[in-house]
């Protein structure tokens, strides 16, 4: 007899996720970045903190909360997912604000960052330090260059440390949110297909009723 689907499939796991690992990552990272760029009295430091923690809780909280309601798990990675959009317009208008450049999306230093697959806040500072020196985005894409451009390399040595982590923050923050969009299409397909915790509910009752 074939066994029958737990009412309550199995949930959580959510420190698994690749997007949970960045989210967390980025919320490290931003902790750092406002205690050493931003004043502590100001708004904006407790605004962007708050953003990045809501990016990881709220992935955390949907993740337990699909066992029972796909459509609770929906909404509140959605709510991470704006979260960290929120963070990133915070980043972009720290740079703006500062007079530093955002750096485009095929930069050879996002590039670097990313492949490099930083565990945690310190080799992203690590990187950081590489990039400031010089050192940094030589194990990634060639960078934008051309006639009347500087390359890559020549041109991070002239970068401050607020507008390298700024950029590293948006480049993380990039990743976490391409990652989410993949999660929340993917959501949203489960439950079209199969329904929510009330649907299964539903669905286990009829079949006893036949049954009996």
């Amino acid at each position: 007899m074939a066994e029958r689907e737990p009412l309550i499939p199995k949930h959580g796991g959510y420190r698994r996720l690749k997007s949970f690992q960045v989210a967390q990552l980025v919320y490290d990272v931003t902790v750092r970045f406002c205690d050493r760029y931003i004043s502590l009295r100001s708004r904006t430091h407790d605004q962007m903190v708050q953003a990045a923690r809501s990016g990881v809780q709220n992935i955390a909280e949907g993740s337990q909360a699909s066992g029972t309601s796909k459509k609770m798990e929906l909404k509140l990675t959605n709510v991470a997912r704006a979260s960290l959009e929120e963070l990133r317009l915070d980043y972009e208008d720290f740079l703006r604000q500062h007079g530093h450049p955002i750096w485009p999306r095929d930069d050879s230093r996002r590039a670097d960052l990313i492949a490099r697959r930083p565990p945690n806040a310190d080799a992203v500072a690590e990187w950081v330090r590489e990039v400031r020196s010089g050192q940094g985005g030589r194990h990634g894409q060639h960078g934008r260059s051309g006639p009347g451009t500087a390359s890559t390399v020549s041109i991070s040595s002239t970068a401050s440390y607020p507008e390298i982590a700024a950029n590293a923050a948006l480049a993380l923050i990039a990743v976490a949110c391409s990652l989410l969009d993949r999660q929340l299409a993917a959501q949203a397909a489960a439950f079209e297909e199969e329904g929510g915790f009330t649907e299964r509910l539903y669905q286990r009752r009829q079949s006893r009723r036949r049954g009996a």
